[in-house]
């Protein structure tokens, strides 16, 4: 005990244990050598009494020194730090470790991964850059007595394991709503429920792909679904898209260069430029039609009702469903039985089909007021053909706007969008944007349109100007 004179000090105000205090205190002195392996440590009443904290403080201290190994009791003999401290068996102060950890971690990590999502943006501003529903307009009140209804039936059941594929009346109520929309020659064991349309990728690809295979993918696309392909390792290889979607003759050729594994491809408005694939292309593909089994359907309920209740399906082969249900078994074990159940309430009591029916009406009607808004504020500088459908405009911005720039100063002006290069699998640029229009009102989309205006004046004055307008007006 003559050999180590202490030089503890606790602090009660510090958010740190005081027996971790303690404990970091005497490591960090056998760390320097002022206490030497073999050395005798005070008594537990004595050093609480200089130290003025309960002995149990102490006690607790030393245990977790002995119990990482820095320290070990002799039977009425006392307590002594370890003759045998292997080379290089120091641990790091705890604040050390914090400091650290909020830096980066001890070992390597892989690549970084793409973003899949939108980045948010600052409160206040009106974003145009998201295809996403207007959750301010969804059933609430029929979910809610859905929830009920099935809790209030199926509770036991629902809130214990289910089938991993997804709970089986909504995994019905799919199949024949795409029977119905889609004619996909869908059924309840055809389908496989999913969080979302992103998980049925990743499953998707995790279930097909490897290193080495080659995937076909448009040439503009969604970089969430890029992500997901990449991260198996298989090699992704851009085809052209026009104004009917995906080139054919380009998949043809590419077929012809390299075995492709797969095509990853959005024939219905397609994302982001939201044209759709013909007939004739689609046969092409076997898109529509999938005799031999080629075909994978991927959707989401996501685009309908909220994208918070993350529920996407997948349509596809029996072997398949079975290779993908082990993975996600693996993986997430099962879906949330209780809000599928409640969803597919939703579907047999019509009210999510006059849900969608009355959106359409209302989308429709933002539509055409967002064309009606950028041809009123931006003139002749944005060039719109509205689609059929959907829930985005691809809008084409004449070549001499800085449109990266000016996606820049929109922020600042109140308005959320990108260039169109965030599509472009090269990165390269595109003269266009994707403007949603679906999560945003009337008024909204004008006052969006007319920030959009001032934030292109900031960056090139007398740009936008309404069609027919003089230089004097």
């Amino acid at each position: 005990m003559r050999s180590w004179q202490h030089t503890v000090v606790l602090d009660p105000s510090r958010s740190e244990p005081l027996f971790l205090q303690l404990s970091d205190a005497l490591q960090q002195d056998i760390r320097s050598g002022r206490l030497r392996p073999g050395t005798r440590l005070p008594g537990s009443r004595s050093l609480a009494e200089a130290l003025g904290v309960h002995r149990n403080t102490v006690l607790a201290g030393y245990g977790e020194l002995i119990a990482q190994g820095w320290l070990h009791t002799r039977p009425a003999g006392g307590t002594f730090v370890v003759r045998d401290l292997p080379p290089g068996s120091t641990r790091v102060p705890r604040e050390r470790i914090r400091a650290r950890l909020g830096v980066a971690p001890g070992f390597p990590l892989g690549p970084p991964v793409p973003p899949a999502r939108v980045p948010d943006f600052p409160p206040g501003v009106l974003v145009l850059a998201k295809g996403a529903p207007d959750v301010r307009r969804m059933p609430a009140a029929e979910l809610s007595r859905a929830y009920r209804r099935a809790l209030a039936r199926h509770g036991r059941a629902l809130l214990g394991y289910g089938d991993p594929r997804g709970h089986p009346r909504l995994r019905a109520a799919l199949a024949e709503m795409l029977t119905t929309t889609r004619a996909l020659p869908a059924s309840a064991d055809t389908v496989f429920v999913t969080r979302g349309s992103q998980m049925a990728l990743d499953l998707i690809a995790r279930a097909l792909l490897g290193p080495g295979d080659v995937v076909a993918v448009e040439g503009l696309g969604h970089p969430g679904a890029w992500a997901a392909l990449r991260l198996t390792g298989a090699s992704l290889v851009p085809v052209p898209v026009d104004s009917h979607g995906v080139n054919v003759d380009a998949v043809a050729s590419l077929a012809q260069q390299r075995p492709l594994r797969a095509l990853y491809l959005t024939p219905h408005h397609q994302f982001p430029t939201t044209s759709v694939l013909p007939a004739a292309r689609r046969m092409a593909l076997l898109a529509s039609r999938d005799e031999a089994g080629v075909v994978i359907y991927v959707g989401t309920l996501s685009k309908v009702l909220a994208p918070g209740l993350r529920i996407g399906y997948l349509v596809a082969p029996s072997a398949v469903i079975s290779r993908v249900t082990e993975l996600r078994v693996a993986t997430d074990l099962q879906g949330d039985q209780a809000h599928e159940c409640a969803v597919a309430e939703l579907f047999e009591d019509g009210d999510l089909v006059r849900h969608v029916r009355r959106m359409r009406r209302v989308y429709r009607s933002r539509r055409d007021a967002l064309v009606e808004a950028l041809e009123r504020h931006l003139g002749s500088v944005v060039h719109v053909s509205p689609p059929a459908g959907g829930m985005a405009l691809w809008a084409r911005i004449d070549p001499e706007v800085d449109l990266d720039r000016w996606a820049e100063l929109g922020s600042d002006h109140g308005v959320g969008f990108f260039s169109g290069r965030r599509y472009a699998f090269d990165g390269g640029p595109v003269h266009a944007v994707r403007l949603g229009f679906t999560p945003l009102d009337e008024q909204e989309l004008d006052e969006a349109a007319r920030r959009m205006a001032s934030a292109l004046q900031e960056l090139t004055p007398r740009v936008a100007r309404p069609r027919g307008a003089s230089q004097g007006s």
